[in-house]
This record gives structure tokens, C-alpha cells and sequence, in this order.
């Protein structure tokens, strides 16, 4: 099948290799600009930029998709079908009327619950044990096109959303090679949309943890939120990022009751300026006693 492709994060890297790996023709990859990144604000490549160059495919980054030029020169290249993974930009009606098979679309989420730019995150932050990647046909709305293909994985109680977002890429990368070899064939089913939820995009503020949640929450905000924004409270006046916890107790470490009763063990934190330590070497570093409370602005 002759094929668009168009993704930006890592995210998508997967799909584009096993589609390739699949034995179909990628006429062009379609990614954001290059943007400044690191403390130099160098200008750097997405990471689909760059696995397409490993597979000497043309790559095409306009600053915005909805332009004529771009319609007209996606229009002249006769795709069967697009296959959209976290590019990044609306896709306007003129270039979702374009190939045959129309634009395919691989969400991570068990749609129509999670739609919007976060649905990893989300998933993991409000506590959810299953989730999953959907193929869907876009359409002109926001995750709401018609639905092909799902399939489910669990939420293990101690994984990050990096840790989920790339088992997802995979179970995403292959439903989306069956839902290719199948689309003649799939009879698509509209989404509910009395059932649908959303995962908007993450804020910093996203990240403040709330000391007056449950333990289990507060636990699952730093699971969730990685690698950005990342939970965080303050101590004495400065942002604490809190990187790693546990519910539990170990002895000699650093540990906060919540309000449930239940205690977060705090693994790895990272005090604002600083570098990333243990709790315990942050405990005996800051010579905390048993009544400093986290959360307090000075």
C-alpha cells in the first residue's frame, strides 16, 4: 500500500517501522519543523526526522499542514491511505478527503475513553488498571472519528507513563500493520460519545502534588506525570521534584503519612538547582525531623 506518513515524537517511531517493515511504500514522511532544544537551543530533529532518514525516506515539515501548497503537493502523490501518530497539528477536511482509504489514526487510549494529547498520563493519574491503543479513522473532530481496531494491555502499579508509553508505541505499532492488512474488511463502529473522557494537554501546574489526596493518588500523579512536567511540592521556599515513590515503609527513609493513613515511601527526589538523590540522602542532607511538612511555601 502506498502511504503518507505523518508523526512526530518517539512515540510514533514504532509504527512507522513495522509498516516499512511490513513491505509498504512510504512516499513521504510528514513531521513538525526542527525546534530549539537543551540549554543551547539548538535547532533539533523530531524523532521521526530522524528514524526516516535511517530509512532514506523523504520527510516534508511544513509549519502548518492546512496550507494550499501542502494540500497540492499531498494531493499529487495519490496515497492509498495516511496513517497519523502524534503529529501534532489539526488535519483539516481537504486533506482528509484526500487518499481512498482515508487517514488512520493510532490513539493511545481505549477510545472513547482519554481523548485529547495526554491519554497515557492521564490513564496512569486517575488510576486506571487497563488501557490500551485504538486505530480510527480521523475525522474533523478531536479523537472522534470512527473506530477500527482495539487492543488492551494492562497498568502494572508501579509503572511510569514513559514505561507505558512505550509498551503502547509497540501493541500500538502492530495494530496499526493489522488494521492495514485488514481495512477492506473492518467494519468500523462509531464511538460512544456519552461514554467519552478527556486527557488534555499537561500544564506544570498539572504537577503539584495535593498532600490532602490519598496516598494511592499521589502516587499516581508521580507515575503519571513523567518525564514532564513531573510531580512536585515545595520545601523551605523551593520546588521539590518528586521522582520516584512507593506506598510502604522501608526503614531509614524518607516517608510521608497522608491524610488515608496510608504512607508514600519517597525514592528519588530533586531539589530545585540540584541533582537527583535518593530520599534518604536528601532526608540526612536537609536534617528533617518528623514534623516537617511538605507543601508549605516557606
Amino acid at each position: 500500500m502506498d502511504l503518507i506518513f505523518l508523526g512526530t515524537p518517539a512515540f510514533a517511531a514504532p509504527t512507522l517501522e513495522k509498516i516499512i517493515e511490513a513491505g509498504h511504500k512510504v512516499l513521504t514522511v510528514i513531521t513538525q519543523p526542527d525546534r530549539p532544544k537543551g540549554r543551547g537551543q539548538m535547532l533539533a530533529p523530531s524523532p521521526i526526522k530522524e528514524a526516516a532518514f535511517r530509512h532514506n525516506l523523504t520527510v516534508y515539515q511544513p509549519e502548518r499542514i492546512r496550507r494550499p501548497e501542502v494540500v497540492e503537493k499531498l494531493a499529487a502523490l495519490h496515497a492509498d491511505a495516511m496513517v497519523v501518530v502524534g503529529y501534532g497539528q489539526i488535519i483539516p477536511q481537504s486533506i482528509i478527503d484526500l487518499p481512498r482509504y482515508g487517514i488512520i489514526n493510532v490513539h493511545a487510549s481505549l477510545l472513547p475513553k482519554y481523548r485529547g494529547a495526554a491519554p497515557v498520563q492521564w490513564a496512569i493519574v486517575n488510576g486506571e488498571r487497563v488501557t490500551g491503543v485504538t486505530t480510527m479513522r480521523i475525522d474533523a473532530g478531536l479523537d472522534t472519528g470512527d473506530m477500527l481496531l482495539r487492543a488492551e494491555t494492562g497498568i502494572r502499579s508501579d509503572e511510569t507513563a514513559v514505561e507505558l508509553g512505550a509498551t503502547l508505541a509497540e501493541l500500538g505499532a502492530r495494530l496499526l500493520v493489522e488494521t492495514l492488512e485488514q481495512i477492506e474488511s473492518i467494519s468500523p463502529e462509531k464511538q460512544d460519545n456519552t461514554q467519552a473522557t478527556y486527557a488534555p494537554i499537561l500544564k506544570k501546574e498539572d504537577g503539584r502534588i495535593d498532600w490532602t489526596e490519598s496516598a494511592q493518588a499521589i502516587h499516581n500523579r508521580v507515575r503519571g506525570l513523567q518525564p514532564w512536567p513531573g510531580a512536585w511540592t515545595t520545601f523551605r521556599g523551593q520546588k521539590l521534584h518528586i521522582w520516584k515513590t512507593r506506598l510502604g515503609v522501608a526503614p531509614e527513609s524518607l516517608c510521608v503519612i497522608c491524610p488515608d493513613g496510608i504512607v508514600v515511601e519517597v525514592l528519588e527526589v530533586q531539589l530545585e538547582g540540584k541533582k537527583r538523590m535518593t530520599g534518604e540522602a536528601f532526608a540526612n542532607g536537609q536534617r528533617l525531623q518528623d514534623n516537617n511538612i511538605l507543601g508549605e511555601l516557606s
